[in-house]
């Protein structure tokens, strides 16, 4: 993919609206490419701003008439009015972004994308775990010596959450630890590693198709990614 083509697909992909292949295609070249990581950063900014600031209404009767009477009558709006229109929403943009505080892109919004994009290695890759265990006494002594830190381990089965084993992985510029578990038929993605930042509560997103519950707790840092429902997937956090 060259520079053109990624930054054909940048606005579909900050919005999720790509299909796997191409999210996985357009943030390889990124990851290689200073001049469309720039301008990906750019429109994560600006969608972060329109979508915290801009303020919404609700359409007055009036207006809800006028529209449907014209959709009904199958007339458009005249084609001068298209510029216009196309000015006066980048006048708006702008007005939010400038007015928008500095650093407004939450600093996880990269760290969400590079674990989505781990869990989906993961499962391509057929990279799945490095320590394949139930045994959370095999697993938590594996991490030793290859990180700074020695990750909490815990066996969940008879709360549904069954430990699978756990590998090395790459977030944020970092080695961090993986834990996989399993509910079910669905395979879950645990990241952690040391903490810079006060305690958090688990807060769900969504991204590209996943749920993704992101917390802190005791100095470490905690995502968990999965196709699970996000209900279940923040019952996960509380028992970490």
């Amino acid at each position: 993919m060259n520079c053109r083509e990624a930054q054909a697909l940048l606005g579909a992909y900050v919005d999720g609206e790509l299909d796997l292949v191409r999210s996985l295609d357009a943030e390889a070249h990124v990851r290689e490419c200073p001049a469309c990581s720039a301008a990906l950063e750019r429109l994560h900014a600006l969608h972060t701003a329109v979508s915290c600031h801009a303020p919404y209404y609700d359409a007055p009767p009036e207006l809800h008439r006028k529209l449907a009477a014209r959709l009904e009558s199958k007339e458009q709006w005249p084609r001068v009015w298209w510029p216009a229109l196309a000015a006066a929403c980048l006048l708006a943009a702008l007005v939010l972004w400038t007015r928008a505080p500095s650093g407004l892109r939450p600093a996880s919004s990269a760290i969400e994308r590079d674990v989505v994009a781990a869990h989906v290695r993961s499962l391509l890759a057929t990279h799945l775990m490095d320590v394949p265990s139930s045994d959370r006494h095999t697993v938590k002594p594996w991490f030793a010596g290859k990180l700074d830190f020695a990750p909490e381990v815990q066996d969940l089965s008879a709360q549904g959450f069954t430990l699978a084993g756990g590998r090395l992985d790459y977030i944020d510029g970092r080695t961090v630890a993986a834990l996989v578990y399993q509910r079910r038929l669905h395979t879950i993605n645990v990241f952690t590693w040391p903490a810079n930042r006060a305690d958090t509560s688990p807060s769900v997103e969504s991204l590209q198709g996943f749920h993704v519950v992101h917390w802190v707790r005791h100095g470490m840092e905690w995502w968990a990614v999965s196709d699970l429902a996000g209900d279940e997937l923040a019952e996960l956090a509380r028992l970490l």
